[in-house]
């Protein structure tokens, strides 16, 4: 009974440090297979497409024209082309754009005089499709 209670907290501790040394091992794995062009998720939840990697940094694009640098330890994730393209643009890569809605024949039609804010159109209020006048 004695020699069991004494190897409950030993066995608990070498798993502990098994599976920590195991994701140590896959986050090692991960930084290594970082190459450009690939779409990323860092620590802090941004999500960047890779454009260089340096010994320690990687040069992330976060928008357009916009990079960045990281260190390797910041990046969470490496993600597949389709994940990082639903992410960013909001669908798979390979969906076909969604077919535009159809009005109701029964909705009022819209004006198609733009809205303007001059101070003649808060003047005349909103129904002629101005500002409403300012008290």
């Amino acid at each position: 009974m004695n020699l069991i209670i004494l190897l409950l907290p030993i066995i608990a501790i070498v798993l502990m440090f098994r599976s920590q040394k195991k994701r140590q091992q896959q986050m090692q794995q991960m930084q290594t297979s970082l190459e450009p062009g690939a779409g990323v998720r860092t620590i802090g939840g941004l999500y960047a497409q890779v454009k260089a990697v340096n010994e320690e940094t990687v040069e992330l694009e976060i928008a357009p024209g916009v990079v960045t640098y990281f260190t390797k330890s910041a990046i969470a994730a490496v993600l597949d082309r389709q994940e990082y393209d639903a992410i960013i643009n909001g669908r798979p890569a390979d969906d076909e754009p969604a077919e535009p809605e159809v009005e109701d024949a029964d909705a009022a039609p819209a004006e198609d005089k733009p809205l303007t804010l001059t101070k003649e159109s808060a003047e005349k209020g909103d129904a002629e499709g101005g500002a409403p006048a300012s008290k």
